[in-house]
């Protein structure tokens, strides 16, 4: 990609101007589709949810066990599609040396005690890192991680329910991990939207193609969890990502 190439990408002043931009045709319905894509698949997690609750609260147990472990499933329909979109960013990002904006995450806007301290952590190295692109990329590696520890702490509880008994003692504590990572998982969600929109917008039209063939290559072959556990971390190394 020559030099003058990148510096003529639509990349506004803020995530805020970016997010009220226009997109040319194709870039929206990429956003379309791959955001109504995760919005689909976190309504149906957060509907099975809801309806494992409301059968706690009105006293049917054993069906409330059931239907929660129903959402693990569920859980890895949102989870794997986000996961596989951050890493497709992350990967066309190294690759081409895409520049979006990207602002800090808030911990005020996770439950969490995991989400909270990656947060701090991102919006305190976010006022040292110079370039958009480090801050861009260490922005997405904290999510990719906390997306994969918190469908596996969800995935981990709802099987605590499934089959469970009236009367465990770690059935509240079950609970509310439910709910935390839920929680959670929608704050990554709609970090995630915002990042995509900023990254369509500074993307060059003539890249699209390729970003649409990274992601759906990582939607079909999705790297083994510490492989790609390992290859995301080397971004969040300040270091390095000064560097980048």
């Amino acid at each position: 990609m020559k030099t003058h190439d990148r510096a003529l990408s639509g990349r506004g002043a803020s995530v805020c101007d970016d997010w009220q931009a226009w997109l040319p045709d194709q870039k929206a319905k990429v956003f379309e589709a791959q955001s109504q894509q995760l919005e689909a698949a976190y309504t149906m997690l957060s509907v099975s949810l809801d309806e494992a609750l409301g059968l706690r609260d009105s006293g049917q147990l054993a069906k409330s066990f059931q239907t929660a472990g129903v959402t693990r499933g569920l859980c890895t329909r949102l989870a794997g599609p986000l996961g596989s979109l951050i890493r497709a960013m992350s990967e066309h990002a190294k690759h081409y040396g895409t520049m979006p904006n990207a602002a800090p995450l808030d911990p005020a806007n996770f439950q969490g005690s995991r989400g909270q301290r990656s947060a701090w952590m991102n919006s305190l190295l976010s006022r040292v890192l110079l370039s958009h692109r480090a801050q861009f990329l260490h922005k997405l590696g904290t999510l990719n991680e906390l997306v994969d520890e918190l469908q596996r702490d969800f995935s981990d509880a709802a099987a605590g329910l499934d089959g469970a008994t009236p009367g465990n003692a770690d059935l509240d504590q079950f609970w509310q991990r439910l709910d935390s990572c839920h929680f959670d998982l929608n704050t990554c969600l709609r970090e995630s939207i915002v990042l995509l929109k900023s990254f369509l917008v500074a993307l060059p039209d003539n890249e699209l193609e390729g970003f649409d063939q990274t992601y759906g290559s990582q939607l079909r072959d999705t790297p083994p969890q510490g492989r790609d556990r390992a290859r995301m971390l080397r971004h969040r190394r300040i270091a390095q990502i000064a560097g980048e």
